[in-house]
C-alpha cells in the first residue's frame, strides 16, 4: 500500500468521523429550503444570511433565543463540503434587494440546486457541549432547490399509464383546457399505434412544454410536469424531454410504435433524471421550512387553491421524516422538525396573519398529521423573509381601517391598499366568494440604512435551529 493511498484513506476516515461527531452532537444541520415556484425561497435564504452575519442583534431578531440572552458571537459564510453543487449566490441577491443604485427588485428564482454553509459561533450555557467548551460552532448547511424540479418526485411511483391518466385529466379542467388546445389538437392528429416518427414527436413535445411555460408565467398551477421541460438546461433538446401525456394508455403496447416510444422516453426521464436528483438530494436533512404563496394561489381560485393542497402533501411524502435519536443522528438523520411558513405576510394586514396560518394549516394537515404520528415537531405560521409593505391606519368615516402602503409589483405608483381577509380554512367550490380574492404583489421597500425588515424571521430561526444553539 502506497504511502499517499494510506494518508489518503486515513483523511477520508477522518473527515467521516468528524462529521459523526459534529452531527451526534448537535454541531451540524442541514436545512431543507422547500417551495413551490415563486413561494420566495431566494428572498428567505438571503435574508436568513443577513440577519445573522450583519443584522444579528437582539433588537433585530428578539424571540430567537440565542440573540436575546446575547450568547451569538458572530456568523459567517464558510466554504460548503458539496464541491459539485453552485454555491448560493448571496451577494448577487443582496445587491437586487440593496442596490448601491436604482430601486429594489426580488432576486432571480432558483434555476438549479444550489448551497451555502454558515458557522454560527455562539457561548454554550448547557449539555454536553458546555461541559467541553464554552463556546461552539453550529455548521448550518442551507439546501435550495428549483422548485420546477420538486413537482416531478411523485413521478418515481407512477407508471407511465399513471401520470397519462392524471395529467391529460388535469387538461381537461377550466384552468388549463382554453391554453392546451393547440396541444390537444396537435395530439388528436397523431397516430400513436404507427412507426415512430421521432420528429413528429419533437413537434407535438413542444407544444407540450410551450403550454406548460404559458401556465407557469400566467397561472399559479401548481402541478406542471415534467419539470424540467420548464427548465431544461443540459437537456434542452434532448429526446429524454420529448414526452407528453396521452389519454388512455393501452395495456399491450405495439414495440416500435409512437406510443412505445413515449413510454420509453418516460422511464427513462424518472430513472436518468429524477431518480438521481432524489437519491443524491433528498436525503440526510435534519430540519426543513415549505414556503407556500397561499396568497397568490387564493388569487387563483379554488380549484388552484386544492391543487396547490395536493402537490404540498404529495411532496412530502418523499422526504425521510422521523423522531432524531442521538444514534439516528449519527448513522441515518431524518427531519425531525418541519416548518409550514405563509410567506408575504406583510401583504395583507397583520390582524389576518393568524387568518393566513389557519389556512395553510388547512391545507397541509393530512399529510401533517401522519408526520406527527411519526414523532415529527410541525409548526405553521405566517411571516415575511423580506417586508415590501408598511401598516398605515386610515380613517374613513369615522372607521379606523388596517391598511398596507407599498408599491405594486411592475408599477410606478405607491399606494395605501386595505387588503380582503383571507379564509382561515380551505374552502370548497361551493363556498367560494362569487367575487373571489384579490391580493395585491409588491416590491420590495427601498432600504436606506441597509437593513432588511421581516416578520417572524426570528420565530423561523428559534424554531428551526434555537434548539442547537443551547
Amino acid at each position: 500500500m502506497s504511502q499517499s493511498f494510506a494518508k489518503n484513506t486515513f483523511n477520508k476516515l477522518k473527515n467521516k468521523a468528524e462529521k459523526a461527531l459534529h452531527r451526534g452532537l448537535d454541531q451540524h444541520v442541514k436545512l431543507a429550503v422547500t417551495g413551490l415556484s415563486g413561494s420566495g425561497k431566494t428572498a428567505f435564504i438571503t435574508a436568513l444570511v443577513k440577519h445573522l452575519t450583519s443584522q444579528a442583534d437582539d433588537k433585530n431578531l428578539p424571540f430567537f433565543n440565542v440573540m436575546r440572552e446575547k450568547r451569538h458571537i458572530a456568523t459567517k459564510v464558510v466554504p460548503q463540503q458539496a464541491l459539485t453543487i453552485p454555491t448560493f449566490e448571496y451577494n448577487q441577491a443582496l445587491s437586487s434587494l440593496l442596490p448601491l443604485e436604482g430601486e429594489p427588485a426580488w432576486p432571480a428564482s432558483t434555476e438549479r440546486i444550489n448551497t451555502l454553509r454558515l458557522a454560527i459561533k455562539y457561548q454554550s450555557n448547557a449539555g454536553l457541549r458546555g461541559h467541553f467548551a464554552p463556546q461552539s460552532t453550529l455548521y448550518l448547511d442551507i439546501i435550495d432547490y428549483p422548485g420546477e424540479w420538486l413537482l416531478d418526485l411523485p413521478m418515481l411511483e407512477q407508471s407511465f399509464a399513471d401520470w397519462c391518466e392524471l395529467q391529460y385529466s388535469l387538461l381537461m379542467q377550466t384552468a388549463r383546457n382554453e391554453k392546451a388546445q393547440p396541444f390537444l389538437s396537435a395530439l388528436a392528429e397523431l397516430d400513436l399505434s404507427s412507426s415512430v416518427d421521432e420528429s413528429l414527436l419533437a413537434e407535438v413535445a413542444a407544444l407540450y412544454q410551450q403550454l406548460l411555460v404559458s401556465l407557469k408565467q400566467d397561472t399559479k398551477l401548481a402541478m406542471l410536469q415534467p419539470g424540467r421541460m420548464l427548465m431544461p438546461g443540459e437537456l434542452k433538446g434532448a429526446p429524454l424531454l420529448q414526452f407528453f401525456p396521452v389519454a388512455n394508455v393501452p395495456e399491450e403496447i405495439a414495440e416500435g410504435s409512437n406510443l412505445a416510444h413515449l413510454k420509453k422516453r418516460y422511464k427513462a426521464y424518472v430513472k436518468e433524471v429524477v431518480k438521481p436528483f432524489y437519491e443524491q438530494h433528498f436525503r440526510h436533512f435534519d430540519r426543513q421550512i415549505v414556503l407556500v404563496d397561499v396568497l397568490s394561489a387564493l388569487n387563483e381560485g379554488a380549484e388552484t387553491l386544492h391543487e396547490q393542497s395536493r402537490v404540498i402533501n404529495q411532496l412530502l411524502a418523499h422526504f425521510n421524516y422521523g423522531e432524531a435519536s442521538f444514534f439516528k443522528r449519527l448513522f441515518k438523520p431524518n427531519i425531525d422538525k418541519l416548518l409550514f411558513a405563509a410567506n408575504k405576510s406583510d401583504h395583507i394586514s397583520a390582524q389576518y396573519h393568524k387568518d393566513l396560518a389557519l389556512l395553510l394549516d388547512s391545507i397541509v394537515h393530512d399529510q401533517s398529521n401522519h408526520l406527527k404520528f411519526e414523532g415529527v415537531q410541525i409548526e405553521t405560521m405566517a411571516m415575511s423573509s423580506i417586508c415590501a409593505t408598511e401598516p398605515r391606519q386610515v380613517v374613513e368615516k369615522g372607521q379606523q381601517l388596517a391598511c398596507i402602503y407599498g408599491k405594486p409589483l411592475g408599477e410606478h405608483e405607491w399606494v395605501t391598499y386595505l387588503p380582503p381577509q383571507p379564509p382561515s380554512r380551505l374552502l370548497n367550490k361551493h363556498e367560494w366568494p362569487a367575487q373571489g380574492f384579490e391580493f395585491l404583489s409588491f416590491s420590495p421597500l427601498p432600504c436606506p440604512d441597509k437593513r432588511l425588515k421581516h416578520i417572524r424571521l426570528d420565530h423561523v430561526m428559534q424554531y428551526l435551529i434555537g434548539d442547537k444553539l443551547t
